[in-house]
């Protein structure tokens, strides 16, 4: 039994997969060094064919350890490695597209027995596969800046799993599952991270706890970007209308998503249209990434949910 378990969600991505087990266990060793806390690493594959099983059992470790989730989506998944690591102290989710800069997983620790927080999350930096389109640059669609200024200790509304340590006996207590009724659209750890902090288990910051998450080159199109922004504003705005309570709550969380949104689609409009007229590339991408998070937001609020996640068959 490990007092530690690190769950990394795969899906069909066996090269990066492999590239990251040895990361993960260098990081589990530091943490028994720095800490004296033993850990594991869960390898959870949502492909139905169970593609990563290879991979995973190649590893000649035992504290790497493989399991299989048929039932497709991340929410699914991520409730698997709940139930995996129920013996253990603490989970600390990464996604197999990141690599854990050194110290990652001793840093999360840390600074949760310093803070006694139900969770702790930190900073996700992007990579590149190639030389950033300066359209898509200038518009600041992978500037993470919710998360700018923050330090160590910060506490902080909600996080997502790409980088999250989390306190399993709060997570026993409070009951908390993440909803697989979002199927692929995305959201769930924003839902289950604000049901967290509404239950009274707060999340906090830890600067040095950095992961850096690659961006292939078919995510580095015009296209996609605008897509992924309107769709995770779509999840957000689902998330804390989900979150807020009873009927009365959900319907005030749904006007508020509805007027920001509707707010943000002719702001960022006009943002783009000037920018358009004066050849500012700053100004259009960056307007047209306010009109399409709007149109996420309004979207939600009317119940309409877009699927980030889509999966295609396998080849």
């Amino acid at each position: 039994m490990a007092d530690l378990t690190v769950a990394v969600l795969t899906f069909r991505r066996n090269v990066g997969l492999r590239d990251l087990l040895p990361m993960l266990i260098a990081e589990v060793d530091v943490l028994s060094t720095r800490t004296g806390m033993s850990g594991e690493i869960l390898v959870v594959d949502n492909d139905p064919e169970g593609g990563g099983r290879k991979v995973a059992t190649a590893v000649d470790d035992g504290r790497v350890r493989y399991v299989h989730e048929p039932t497709p989506g991340i929410p699914p998944a991520r409730n698997r490695a709940l139930d995996e690591a129920s013996s253990s102290a603490l989970l600390a989710f990464i996604d197999d597209d990141e690599r854990p800069v050194a110290g990652w997983l001793s840093n999360l620790v840390e600074t949760h027995q310093q803070s006694g927080a139900a969770a702790v999350t930190g900073p996700v930096e992007s990579v590149f596969d190639g030389e950033l389109d300066p359209w898509i640059a200038n518009g600041g669609f992978f500037r993470r800046v919710h998360n700018l200024g923050r330090v160590t200790g910060d506490v902080v509304p909600a996080a997502a799993t790409n980088n999250l340590l989390l306190d399993m006996t709060t997570v026993r207590r409070l009951g908390l599952r993440f909803d697989v009724s979002l199927g692929m659209a995305g959201g769930e750890d924003t839902l289950f991270t604000r049901q967290m902090v509404a239950a009274g288990g707060p999340i906090v910051w830890c600067a040095q706890a950095r992961v850096t998450d690659h961006v292939p080159a078919e995510r580095m199109t015009r296209r996609f970007v605008l897509g992924r922004v309107r769709a995770q504003a779509n999840a957000s705005a689902a998330a804390a209308i989900r979150a807020a309570g009873g009927p009365g709550a959900r319907a005030r969380a749904r006007t508020r998503s509805a007027v920001a949104g509707a707010a943000r689609m002719v702001g960022g409009a006009l943002r783009a249209a000037v920018g358009t007229i004066l050849r500012r590339d700053d100004h259009q991408a960056a307007g047209l990434a306010t009109a399409v998070r709007g149109l996420g937001s309004l979207a939600a609020a009317f119940g309409h949910r877009l699927e980030e996640y889509g999966r295609r068959a396998a080849p």
